[in-house]
């Protein structure tokens, strides 16, 4: 079965008294699906930086990397295929940037980017796997102000 490596990263952002993470709606998902940005990990490339990388590209934002954060597993078919897929999730801490300033050459791939308050993340968030990294982070940066 062929195999697909990923990164993504949890951006998080302390806003108003409470935590806040970087989200994404997708190209051609209904108004609703949040996911976190993430991407295939480029060859010679690490992959915390590709969770920098594609949280820069699909968000417009820069964050600081705080670590791993751990890795969704799956199993999905594309063109008759199945095909492994391991996500490595990393938390990042907003640097700079603006959440509505998602690069032009990356508005095919990213319908929205806004800021969902990191308590409800593992609510709002679409996918199981998302749902639980942004769950760590949330429980990693419980009590922690920035």
């Amino acid at each position: 079965m062929p195999r697909e490596i990923s990164s993504g990263g949890v951006l998080v952002r302390r806003m108003r008294g409470r935590w806040w993470v970087a989200a994404i709606r997708p190209g051609g998902k209904p108004p609703g699906v949040w996911a976190l940005p993430k991407g295939r990990v480029d060859a010679g490339e690490e992959a915390a930086a590709t969770a920098v990388r594609e949280v820069a590209e699909e968000t417009g934002l820069a964050g600081d990397l705080q670590g791993k954060l751990g890795d969704v597993r799956y199993v999905y078919t594309w063109d008759g295929r199945r095909i492994f897929k391991i996500v490595s999730f990393y938390l990042l801490r907003h640097r700079s940037g603006r959440i509505d300033d998602v690069p032009p050459e990356h508005r095919h791939e990213v319908a929205e980017a806004r800021w969902l308050p990191l308590e409800e993340a593992p609510r709002l968030l679409a996918y199981r796997g998302e749902k639980d990294m942004a769950a760590r982070a949330l429980n990693l940066l419980d009590g922690e102000a920035l």
